[in-house]
């Protein structure tokens, strides 16, 4: 049954009790933004997908493909999408090379991003680069400035813009989307947008932000806590696209097509993006994680709200610990433009964050940023007792006291400095 907003803020927490495989109330997960834990229901999804296996053997694939569409059905209701299609594959690095395959890169020999993408992106168009591609990066610094910045890069050479709805290293969200997109049609570029910090952690709708007419790749890993092998990308209305990396479930609409026609055939909308034979079990896990969401009414909206409010509680935590700034600080970002997890800028990020776990709080860092992800079951008192456990690690850092040359490597490590 659907749950007060409330129930979530008190210790133990009321959804704690359905993730008890993963100890959420025993722990102290901040790492939410990364990989959020499953509910219990997941492992009936994951027994379900052997027992159709065993029941059905090799004509197992009509339910597990239709599991597949209730995930697809999925992503299309967190994104308010009413006109893409979706194909789906074990992670978004495969989709977005499928993408970029069927490119005009010969003709169009430029693409715009920025300097803040996920490895998915990053790593492939860096290599891209070294191949001959003109790969133009954007500074993510400033996320309100972004928009206007990535429109001027575009010019009628680009194939492509790709960018994040939310930033993945400082959780911002980048408005102004729209207005790239058109920019991007004026020159006859398409657009990719990365929602994977977006869905399930900030309501997000295509329809509302003028965004139809996008490609968007995104997973469940996260906010959705679908695990492993549940991505997706979304295809616009009236695609016609032909990639080149392309697997033989794309041609499933069209067998034998390519026999008359002496060309390769593909299948409609995003299954022209399909791939080739993949293990199910993740969309059964899916599929019960999405109708459990829809039980306990964990919209995207209701998710919102909890989520700014532990971010609150989380910033008034940190606030109360007074920290040297020269030792960490928190960026002056307007909560409402922040995502799904808080940042804090430290130097020592990396040592931070593996002493925290070592006392008991995960969390993680990228570069100097070292993030806490809140989550849904994470009740008050745990997120006040992962910042008291981070004040604990900043004290013992600047400790003039005790093995002095363990300290003054752990202040070199951490940039400590001295008053």
């Amino acid at each position: 049954m659907p749950l007060h907003v409330s129930e979530l803020y008190h210790s133990p927490n009321a959804l704690a009790p359905h993730y008890s495989r993963f100890k959420v109330g025993e722990r102290l997960l901040l790492t939410g933004h990364s990989h959020q834990a499953w509910p219990d229901c997941s492992l009936d999804g994951q027994l379900a997908a052997w027992n159709d296996a065993a029941d059905g053997v090799d004509t197992k694939w009509e339910r597990a493909f239709a599991m597949a569409e209730r995930v697809k059905d999925g992503y299309a209701h967190l994104l308010d999408d009413r006109t893409g299609s979706y194909t789906l594959a074990a992670n978004t690095h495969e989709l977005v090379v499928r993408w970029l395959s069927a490119l005009p890169l010969r003709q169009r020999p430029r693409v715009v991003t920025t300097d803040g993408e996920f490895h998915s992106i990053r790593r492939q168009l860096a290599r891209l680069a070294e191949e001959g591609l003109e790969v133009v990066r954007i500074s993510a610094d400033d996320p309100t400035r972004l928009a206007e910045e990535l429109s001027a890069a575009i010019d009628d050479r680009t194939a492509a813009v790709l960018v994040s709805a939310v930033l993945f290293k400082s959780g911002r969200i980048v408005a102004g989307l729209a207005d790239v997109l058109a920019v991007a049609e004026r020159h006859g570029a398409e657009m990719l947008i990365d929602v994977y910090h977006a869905l399930d952690a900030i309501p997000y709708s295509l329809s509302s932000a003028g965004l139809d007419r996008t490609y968007v790749v995104g997973g469940g890993y996260k906010y959705c806590q679908l695990g492993e092998g549940n991505c997706f990308l979304r295809v616009p209305e009236a695609c016609a696209a032909r990639p080149v990396i392309t697997g033989w479930f794309a041609e499933f609409d069209v067998l034998g097509d390519e026999v008359e026609s002496g060309r390769v055939a593909y299948g409609a909308g995003a299954s022209r993006f399909a791939g080739a034979t993949y293990d199910p079990t993740s969309h059964y896990r899916a599929a019960a994680v999405f109708d459990f969401f829809i039980e306990m009414g964990l919209s995207a909206a209701f998710l919102r709200r909890v989520s700014q409010h532990q971010i609150r509680e989380l910033i008034r935590g940190f606030e109360l610990l007074d920290a040297d700034p020269a030792v960490i600080r928190r960026p002056r970002a307007p909560i409402e433009e922040l995502g799904g997890f808080l940042v804090l800028e430290s130097s020592a990020a990396a040592w931070l964050s593996r002493e925290l776990k070592r006392r008991g709080v995960l969390t993680d860092y990228r570069g100097d940023c070292l993030r806490f992800g809140p989550a849904p079951y994470l009740s008050d008192t745990q997120l006040r007792d992962s910042m008291c456990v981070l004040g604990e690690v900043i004290t013992d850092l600047g400790k003039k006291g005790g093995d002095k040359a363990e300290n003054a490597k752990a202040r070199q490590v951490a940039g400590f400095r001295r008053p």
